[in-house]
């Protein structure tokens, strides 16, 4: 992808005439994404973007199934989205207040290009962008949260579109015992509470519960429990947002640039989102991985699909294609040189005759630390390439055992290399895997085998994206309760690529 070329953003949505901004100001943090982008964003951006704001809403997904308390789901976002979307208060007079709004505001129209695709990531899409909206909204203060309600407000008025009216002093002092009994206060609190009234439709959750007054259709709503009202505004707007965006996708297909950006964004709630890791290049020499000491390794750090490709190669002392590329690309990215590569799987491949393992399997070990072909320095396979791409047949060994395996030969796996045989752990896992959340699964298994807090994941609550993310915190922590010295950063992450088919060998 060419990140010096840009495309303006075009409307995907009804949102009328006079929505046009040359230079896009945002005075709020808070936003119902009414107006699409328009203006210059370079492709790098446009990925870029919409990546960070997918690990945000991936981890919060991630949550949900994790079944975290709410404070430790505002815990996981606000470290989320301090890292990949940050957004600043009006007071923060040194950061780049609008640049900031600007990646928030357009990372969300991509996304609803991408999520738009099918009823399934419409729902998912909705239920982790209005979690993110929520969490926003109760951080913003009191001031910022009216300022935010009568901008809605007067523009609804501008459209003669007012969905809520303020119930007078006269209506409140009439209904006060009504109000009362229906929202279970005091009289002395109703008569200091201001109230709105609304189509009951637009709080259907405080109606279920029976928090607010109903009379001729609409609900008495105290200012206590406006945010509802919100709430559920930004979430009908949404909906309804994404099937208009989904009438204007074959707008899209002329561009062959965005299709494979779009796609690969609608594939990372599946496995989560991509991490990916360098070849291992700018690993510390103390931190190098040697051939002698993969086998002992496996066993202390290695996550499932990489233990269980060691496991086979040692049964068969060979790995077909797939298999070796996965499991090369891996071990180049913990920090194995190409030498100790050689070294390696020569020794692996002991049934096989020096001369056959220097015509076909040498080049291609050279190849994948970018010595022939292309030269490119592939990096190690993410979690996401390695449940989506190139699908095992039934003599294969690659993949991702929580995708792959059946649950029968997952619960054999897991009790046989993580000694992970409690019945309550061994079910969390299965609910994982068969709710499609594979990265959750192999991060509980972490967390179980290294000894940390249920849902602390690999560190800050983050969960599994990427194999050699799992084998570098393993290390870290061995290293950390070793009393060892520094730990090493992990290396830079960089954009995958994909080795030449022409490479392939069976």
């Amino acid at each position: 992808m060419d990140s010096g070329r840009s495309r303006k953003l075009q409307s995907t949505s009804n949102a009328g005439p006079g929505v046009v901004e040359q230079h896009l100001k945002y005075p709020q943090r808070l936003s119902f994404y009414e107006r699409p982008p328009l203006g210059e964003v370079t492709l790098e951006d446009f990925e870029t973007w919409a990546i960070d704001r997918l690990r945000v809403l991936a981890e919060i997904e991630a949550s949900f199934i994790r079944n975290r308390s709410t404070l430790e789901l505002k815990s996981i976002i606000k470290l989320q989205t301090d890292k990949y979307l940050p957004l600043s208060a009006n007071t923060a007079f040194t950061r780049d207040l609008d640049g900031e709004r600007k990646k928030d505001h357009v990372s969300h129209f991509i996304l609803r290009l991408a999520f738009c695709r099918s009823e399934e990531l419409k729902r998912r899409f909705v239920k982790a962008e209005v979690t993110l909206f929520k969490f926003r909204y109760e951080d913003e203060t009191r001031e910022g949260q009216q300022a935010f309600s009568s901008t809605q407000q007067q523009q609804q008025n501008a459209a003669s579109n007012a969905s809520s009216e303020t119930v007078s002093p006269e209506e409140k002092q009439r209904l006060r015992e009504q109000l009362a009994v229906a929202s279970n206060m005091p009289l002395k609190i109703v008569d200091e509470e201001n109230y709105i009234k609304v189509p009951w439709t637009k709080v259907p959750s405080l109606v279920q519960q029976r928090r607010v007054f109903l009379s001729k259709g609409l609900a008495y709503v105290p200012a206590s429990h406006q945010s509802t009202v919100v709430y559920q505004d930004f979430q009908t707007r949404l909906e309804k947002a994404l099937d208009e965006t989904e009438k204007s996708l074959p707008r899209l297909d002329e561009d062959d640039r965005l299709i494979p950006i779009l796609e690969h964004l609608s594939r990372g709630f599946l496995a989560g989102v991509t991490s990916e890791y360098n070849s291992g290049d700018e690993v510390a020499d103390g931190d190098r991985v040697t051939a002698e000491m993969v086998e002992e390794m496996s066993r202390k750090h290695w996550p499932m699909c990489m233990r269980n490709l060691q496991e086979q190669l040692k049964r068969d002392k060979h790995l077909k294609h797939y298999a070796r590329l996965q499991y090369g690309l891996f071990l180049k990215g913990v920090g194995m040189s190409v030498e100790e590569a050689m070294i390696f799987w020569r020794k692996s491949f002991s049934s096989v005759s020096d001369d056959k393992f220097n015509k076909e399997y040498r080049y291609n070990i050279r190849h994948s630390y970018g010595l022939e072909g292309k030269r490119n320095n592939y990096p190690a396979k993410s979690c996401q390439t390695i449940i989506m791409n190139n699908q095992p047949g039934p003599q294969d060994s690659h993949g991702c055992p929580f995708r792959h395996f059946s649950p029968e030969n997952l619960t054999l796996a897991l009790s046989a290399h993580y000694k992970v045989s409690s019945p309550a752990d061994v079910k969390e896992i299965l609910e994982a895997v068969k709710a499609q959340k594979y990265h959750v699964a192999c991060t509980r298994v972490f967390e179980i085998t290294h000894n940390v807090p249920a849902r602390e994941g690999v560190g800050e609550g983050e969960s599994v994206t990427h194999p050699n993310k799992y084998a570098a915190r393993s290390r870290e922590l061995e290293q950390i309760r070793a009393g060892g010295g520094v730990v090493a950063p992990a290396p830079v992450p960089k954009k995958e690529e994909e080795i030449d088919e022409m490479d392939v060998d069976i």
